[in-house]
């Protein structure tokens, strides 16, 4: 990690020089939004550059994968509160672990935007992985930078950095880092991730020509101590002071790592065969496209453990101490797009060619009976998407088919309706519906461990989403009903199996702020019920979080603007999934029931283009004598912790 950071600064160094030949070339400085006025700027020491015009902050734009458009935000509010972590984006439906940059337990489930190939699995690894549709593109008319910063626990420190430029009005390129290096406070608790993304995307003059793409790699490293043995849950409950100091208590693994290592390259491309300045006009089509997306993608985990561990049973005596399995995703997609009126809108034409390769190098314990080291195959998909839209309504449809009896068999279809009234409210409607194989490590999965060698031939899951949701000045609001059929889940022995029954799961969140003068209550509940299938599929039946603040600009001319309040979170009891590192994956338990509630105190303030935010998580734990948080069973949650960190928007 060390090497990506120092070649990610000296590019930035780099960058920052062609940043201010750019601005030499006369595009306009974002600083004449301070001096509302044409102001002569210090290029270098030698140059002075005079700049003429407006920016503003619709000129900074963010596209996502699906090209939605946003704009860079520099203000402070509660949901920045909320996204100020490692993840960057709220977290409300999942919990920490004690260290940051570990990974959480999931207390609800989103099932409305599946992918439409299996993974390689060992989930618990990827929560902060960026896959294609995280990736963000960006159009400026200056260089932009952004910095995030935020201490760590006990030793460290989180960076994500952003840099983006635009070399001409269509062409744009972007590098980011970010970057994480924690101890921990309890022992075999190390941390240290990294996500570097590069992106670009290019227009010719009318569109004819567009082209973007970025390059990902990404890598997650974890200490893992397999969670306190008893004697040391005990010190942990009754609160013996002789263990305050968590580096004190003992783990159950004191030699064990995991890595989970990702590179990806993407790039998606089309040409304009026919086009029209009015899409609305009564041609039979207009816009003709053609596209290609190509997509290749590298995946590869790793358990190391110096010594074998009882934790886990039996192992070879002949079995390597570490096992590395990889997955190597290729996709090649060819496309037709145009518009047309009897579509309502525009329409996509796809045909993907597919080939995966996935397994071990070797066989890794000789006392199973696992006969192949390596799933490989190819496939065909054929697919369409749909976008429409009538006075205020949005429709959207994307629908894909890969025939055949190959592990990337299934289908895929998601249907949306969007109703806008103004900016007053909305209301959408989605229906999901899926078949696909289980991810990879649950068909075959080798280690040194005798009780950790499986060969599975699952049937597809068959998955069904239908949600709405409301979104409106008053009230935010959202419900899904979700039917599984084979389920795939790990057991408690830590084995993969398929539900034989359907799973039936609702699930429904409010949101709702409340203000008064410069008081505000912003509330948020989600309501869980699982009719069917709550023996393997397991989430509490609610979860609330409750934020109490005061929002105000200090001193004179308002420079400042703070943001000061409580945080109180709390979901029900219920028999949460364990945490196995070395499968990566969380599995059922029936022994032990959690649920808790937390206090968290901030402090934010911003000064210009700078938020600061200083926070004290689990004020509580300090003057309770209870200590029954956990993050999973044998992993407590955080102690009462201070940090503090700033994001930092720059324009040159």
């Amino acid at each position: 990690m060390n090497t990506k950071v120092s070649l990610f600064f000296i590019f930035l160094f780099v960058a920052f020089q062609v940043g201010f030949s750019q601005g030499a070339n006369g595009i306009v400085n974002p600083n004449d939004l301070l001096n509302n006025g044409n102001d002569s700027i210090p290029n270098s020491g030698e140059i002075t550059v005079t700049l003429s015009g407006k920016t503003k902050y619709t000129d900074y734009k963010i596209f996502s994968h699906n090209r939605d458009t946003t704009y860079i935000d520099t203000t402070l509010s509660i949901q920045k509160d909320y996204k100020f972590n490692w993840l960057r984006k709220d977290n409300f439906e999942l919990l920490e672990f004690h260290n940051q940059g570990q990974t959480f337990t999931t207390l609800g489930y989103d099932f409305s935007n599946l992918d439409l190939f299996p993974d390689l699995g060992f989930t618990a690894k990827q929560f902060s992985y960026l896959n294609i549709e995280d990736i963000k593109y960006y159009e400026v008319p200056t260089p932009t930078t952004e910095i995030t910063y935020r201490t760590g626990l006990q030793q460290g420190q989180v960076l994500d950095a952003i840099f983006t430029l635009n070399f001409s009005r269509r062409f744009n390129v972007s590098l980011s880092y970010k970057g994480i290096r924690s101890l921990g406070a309890y022992r075999r608790s190390l941390v240290s991730n990294g996500n570097f993304r590069g992106t670009y995307h290019y227009r010719t003059k009318n569109d004819q020509y567009q082209i973007r793409g970025h390059f990902t790699t990404q890598d997650f490293f974890n200490e893992e101590s397999g969670g306190l043995p008893e004697s040391s849950i005990e010190n942990f409950q009754s609160n013996d002071p002789d263990f305050e100091n968590r580096a004190r208590i003992d783990v159950n693994l004191n030699d064990t790592e995991n890595q989970f290592d990702s590179s990806r390259f993407y790039l998606e491309q089309s040409y304009k065969l026919l086009s029209s300045k009015d899409s609305t006009n009564t041609k039979d089509f207009s816009n003709l496209k053609i596209g290609h997306t190509l997509t290749n993608e590298i995946k590869d985990y790793r358990f190391i453990q110096g010594t074998v561990s009882p934790l886990f049973g039996e192992a070879s005596p002949t079995g390597t101490s570490k096992n590395k399995v990889e997955e190597v995703f290729n996709n090649n997609e060819l496309n037709l797009e145009f518009n047309s009126k009897y579509v309502l809108g525009k329409i996509k034409a796809k045909v993907n060619f597919t080939n995966y390769s996935y397994g071990y190098d070797t066989i890794l314990n000789t006392n199973t009976l696992i006969s192949k080291t390596r799933l490989t195959g190819k496939a065909i998909s054929f697919g369409a998407d749909w976008n429409a839209r009538i006075k205020n309504f949005k429709l959207n449809a994307a629908g894909n088919l890969t025939p055949g009896s190959s592990r990337l068999s299934g289908s895929f279809l998601k249907g949306e309706a969007l109703y806008e009234k103004d900016s007053v409210f909305s209301i959408k409607g989605s229906l999901l519906l899926s078949s696909k194989s289980p991810n990879f490590n649950m068909l075959l999965h080798q280690s040194r461990y005798d009780d950790y060698n499986w060969q599975n031939d699952f049937s597809n899951v068959n998955t069904r989403d239908l949600g709405f949701n409301l979104k409106s000045k008053w009230l935010n609001a959202g419900v899904n009903l979700t039917n599984i059929d084979n389920y795939t889940y790990f057991d408690e022995n830590n084995l993969p199996q398929q539900f034989s029954d359907q799973i039936i799961y609702l699930k429904a969140k409010v949101n709702k702020e409340i203000k008064y003068w410069k008081i505000a209550l912003d509330n948020t509940v989600m309501y869980q019920n699982v009719s069917s299938g709550n023996e393997v599929f397991r989430v509490p039946d609610i979860v609330t979080r409750n934020t109490l603040y005061y929002q105000d600009y200090w001193f004179k001319g308002k420079p400042m603007l703070v943001n000061i309040g409580a945080t109180f979170k709390y979901f029900t009891k219920y028999q949460m999934n364990a945490y196995n590192p070395l499968i990566a994956e969380f599995t059922l338990q029936n022994s032990q029931e959690i649920g808790f509630s937390t206090v968290d105190v901030f402090f934010n303030a911003q000064v210009r283009r700078t938020r600061l935010f200083f926070k004290i998580d689990n004020v509580t734990s300090r003057f309770s004598s209870n200590r029954d948080y956990f993050s999973a069973p044998n992993y407590p949650f955080r102690d009462f912790t201070i940090r503090f960190g700033l994001v930092w928007n720059w324009f040159i």
